[in-house]
């Protein structure tokens, strides 16, 4: 697609400690022409996280002094861009190519929809089934007025997802999903260890829980 004849293009990617995968990350998304500036917010990280993005070729990379969430790095993210469409990505995924970049954003760009989410590939088995899940992915593309009317409440821990899907449908605006063939991440285990990873799994899907159930109630009251 011609980015002469398309609206500009802004890749987000809220980071915490993801020295290992980011700079793979970044240069793949670099390197796709359907986008045009990389923006790279390392969450307080302590491990070189933001060295390997500019190394990468990030456009921008900033450096909050502490962690505070995926939410609010997300949102400075878009702080620093006036570009009317984000696509946000993960900085743990492996495996990440220029196709599935298109598969996400096309479907923004054509107007065919608000946001489009991307589904990793967790094999034949799974991924069938998390197209009947709640999408809570961090891949997604979508048109900025989607991440900008969130309420602030919304934009933190893991509810800022949750809150993009419920403001499309109080909005009556169209979303889905796409599968992203190959597309996996770095686990949490495999980063600080079984034990460790155990707990936080339990802590992350209580949390999502919540999050979906808050956001929820707040878009049928029509506050989202």
């Amino acid at each position: 697609m011609d980015p002469h004849s398309r609206p500009r293009i802004a890749a987000i990617i809220p980071a915490y400690n993801e020295v290992q995968t980011v700079g793979d990350v970044v240069r793949t998304i670099v390197a796709s022409p359907l986008v045009d500036e990389v923006i790279v917010v390392s969450d307080g990280s302590t491990d070189g996280t933001a060295d390997a993005a500019r190394a990468a070729g990030a456009t921008i990379v900033h450096e909050l002094p502490f962690c505070r969430g995926k939410g609010a790095a997300m949102a400075y993210g878009v702080s620093r861009t006036k570009a009317p469409v984000l696509v946000f990505f993960d900085a743990d995924l492996c495996g990440l190519c220029s196709k599935h970049i298109e598969q996400l954003l096309l479907p923004v760009l054509s107007g065919a929809r608000a946001m489009n989410v991307g589904l990793r590939d967790r094999g034949s088995v799974w991924t069938p089934l998390t197209r009947h899940l709640p999408l809570i992915s961090g891949e997604r593309a979508l048109r900025r007025n989607v991440f900008e009317r969130l309420a602030p409440e919304h934009i933190q821990g893991f509810m800022v997802e949750s809150a993009m899907n419920e403001g499309c449908r109080a909005h009556r605006e169209q979303y889905g999903s796409v599968t992203l063939p190959g597309l996996t991440i770095r686990r949490k285990y495999e980063k600080i260890g079984l034990r460790k990873a155990l707990g936080g799994y339990v802590r992350m899907f209580g949390q999502v829980g919540l999050a979906i159930v808050i956001v929820r109630v707040a878009r049928l009251l029509g506050r989202t």
